[in-house]
Order: structure tokens, then C-alpha cells, then sequence
């Protein structure tokens, strides 16, 4: 199967997203993760701490991103040399926001303070069973993105679920995937990995995401251990401990609207 090379190409006024950026619920809108580690990609490049630690990235999702031309731009709203703050929007057609992240970034250093925590994964990747989501309406799409290998649970399933997963494309044409951009590729789809609920009946799209991070991630193979939690009034919240080969780097939320089909 050919598949195009990045999640997005850069253009003079911007990016323009790539059949690999498809979600589940319309071939016209993009999964949002692919949109999460391109602003998370854009703050980076914004910020004043060379070198410096992602710690934080909250985003809000305004509404749909089209699979289509989008620009992003960012800046520094507090600056500082060992602790900064940034906010990269992504617009669309007309320049209208469809997303916003927030992100906290830290000087690093080595301090010697560090807990271990044991891996949340029960089997690594090579352990770990293949498997490719049968819910999307197109063959080339967001799940293509990523090799999708299931240490508990299923794409395909209601339930929790825990999975490693390592990219087949980059993010941004011509550049590697860091392992940042590569976790938020991933962790918007904790929710899809997690459902609660059969594709087929309801949607269950989220309007946020919250990453935090007491390290940065490293390594090809990342991975989530998910579980979502209905809450009977139509709103639901996807929990994930998120890790790498050495073991959790963070945690991540996502608030969920659930509607019947």
C-alpha cells in the first residue's frame, strides 16, 4: 500500500494535511492528534529555552480540522529563562481558530531526584499483538500513521486497552518525528483504543486534551494504557498512563461528548 510520506507538507502559507491525518467519524476532518503534535511542534520552535522541557500541553478543540490547508502560529506569553509559557493556535479557512494548545516548558538539569515507577505495559512491543482498526471509513487514514502493536485489550472492542506503537511516516515532510510530536500523534487516540462504547451505536469525540510529562519521552516505541469512564449524562473522560521503553513518562485526560448515532 502506497502511503504518503508525512502527516502534513509544508506549503509558503502553511501545511497542507495528508490522507494519513483521516479520523474515524468523517473523511473530511482530521483525527486530532496529528494537529496536537504540530502545534506542540510549532510552540517548541517558538520558545525561548533552548533545549528546554515540555512539561504541560493542554489543548482545546474549537471545532472539526479539515483535512486541507491549515496554518499554525505561536508565541511566548510568559517568558522567562528557566520557566516559559506558550500558546500556538491552529486556524483554517478564513483564519478561524480550531484548536489551541497551552504549553508549560522548563529549563532541564540533572538533579539526581527520581522515583521509580513500575511499567504499566504487562508485554513489550516485540511481545506485543499487531493489530489495525476496522472503524475507519477510509483505507488510508490516521490508523496508518502509526504500527499499532496491543499489549491488553483492542482497537476493536469496548474496553481498556494498552498499546505500544511506533511511526510509519513523519509529521512533518522532510523532518523526523521527534519523540514528542510522536506521543501526541498517539495520545488523542487513548479514547479510541479505550472506548467504551461500539463505534457503530454513538460518538464519543473529546474537546480537550491534557498531557503531562515528568520527563520527556525517548526511544521509537511509545505506549498508552488506557480506560475510559462514562458518566451517564453524556459526557464521559478517557484517563492514560503514557511510557516508553524505560518505563511512564506522563499522563494524559480527555473530556468526551458522547451522542448516539
Amino acid at each position: 500500500m502506497d502511503l504518503p510520506p508525512a502527516l502534513y507538507l509544508p506549503r509558503d502559507d502553511g501545511f497542507e494535511a495528508t490522507a494519513l491525518t483521516i479520523g474515524p467519524w468523517d473523511p473530511g476532518v482530521q483525527h486530532a492528534g496529528p494537529p496536537a503534535a504540530l502545534l506542540a511542534r510549532e510552540a517548541e520552535l517558538t520558545g525561548g529555552i533552548a533545549g528546554g522541557q515540555t512539561v504541560r500541553l493542554t489543548y482545546d478543540i474549537f471545532g472539526p480540522v479539515p483535512v486541507g490547508p491549515i496554518r499554525v502560529s505561536a508565541s511566548v506569553v510568559r517568558p522567562g529563562r528557566r520557566i516559559e509559557l506558550v500558546e500556538a493556535v491552529l486556524s483554517g479557512a478564513g483564519d478561524r481558530p480550531l484548536m489551541r494548545l497551552s504549553a508549560w516548558r522548563m529549563r532541564t538539569r540533572e538533579d539526581g531526584h527520581a522515583d521509580p515507577v513500575p511499567h504499566p505495559a504487562p508485554r513489550r512491543p516485540e511481545d506485543s499483538r499487531p493489530e489495525s482498526a476496522t472503524f475507519f471509513t477510509e483505507d488510508v487514514a490516521y490508523h496508518r500513521a502509526l504500527e499499532w502493536r496491543f499489549a491488553a485489550g483492542s482497537f476493536n472492542s469496548p474496553g481498556p486497552a494498552a498499546a505500544w506503537t511506533r511511526p510509519t511516516c513523519e509529521l512533518v515532510h522532510g523532518e523526523p518525528m521527534t519523540a514528542l510530536q510522536h506521543l501526541l500523534v498517539m495520545t488523542d487516540a487513548a479514547s479510541g483504543i479505550s472506548a467504551a462504547l461500539d463505534w457503530a451505536s454513538a460518538t464519543f469525540a473529546n474537546v480537550d486534551l491534557s498531557v503531562a510529562l515528568t520527563r520527556p519521552p525517548r526511544g521509537k516505541w511509545l505506549g498508552m494504557d488506557a480506560t475510559t469512564v462514562l458518566g451517564g449524562t453524556g459526557a464521559a473522560q478517557c484517563f492514560a498512563v503514557l511510557f516508553d521503553s524505560e518505563g511512564p513518562v506522563g499522563r494524559s485526560a480527555q473530556s468526551l461528548f458522547v451522542e448516539p448515532r
